[in-house]
């Protein structure tokens, strides 16, 4: 009796651990760690995602594309301040340089995963798949964790989005393949 008590923890403690494990990953040295994804409630058309990227010990590279079936259409996007001092969001068509032994980080009011088009409210708790494309490295795909919490951990500053898409942004884990 003992050992069923003791098998039924170990399992409990590997299935409440693997969740944690599945969302940090690293292929061929790109390691993808603390994404998570928001959207700004169940009625929006559009969410993002953030996240770190590292380049352990491959060359330099650059992450040239995204791609999610979550979205109509996914892009990378930063913030930049135009000549009046307001903060505009933009898509980066030419990505983002990610150096040997380097990182790219996405964060709100800065680089990010723009969902456009959701084809689905991003829910609490879900994983939302996340193709993230390189020069050199290729496709790492990972699985973004939804995490509306995380909306509120920064200041929200005045932003305009090119499109005037309306949408909000925040932080979590990835994982490739």
């Amino acid at each position: 009796m003992l050992t069923r008590v003791s098998l039924r923890a170990t399992a409990l403690s590997m299935l409440i651990a693997l969740p944690a494990l599945a969302h940090d990953h690293e292929t061929d040295g790109i390691e993808v760690h603390d994404a998570y994804a928001i959207s700004s409630g169940a009625q929006a058309i559009s969410g993002a995602a953030f996240m770190v990227i590292h380049n352990h010990g491959g060359p330099d590279d650059r992450l040239i594309g995204v791609a999610s079936p979550a979205a109509e259409r996914v892009e990378l996007h930063t913030h930049e301040e135009d000549a009046d001092g307001v903060m505009r969001m933009m898509h980066v068509e030419e990505g983002f340089d990610l150096p040997a032994d380097g990182k790219i980080v996405m964060e709100r009011g800065g680089h990010h995963v723009m969902f456009l088009g959701l084809t689905a409210p991003f829910e609490d708790g879900s994983l939302v798949p996340v193709t993230l494309i390189f020069e050199t490295a290729g496709e790492v795909t990972i699985e973004v964790p939804v995490d509306p919490d995380r909306m509120t951990g920064h200041a929200h500053g005045h932003h305009h989005h090119g499109d005037d898409h309306g949408h909000d942004h925040g932080h979590h884990h990835g994982h490739g393949d």
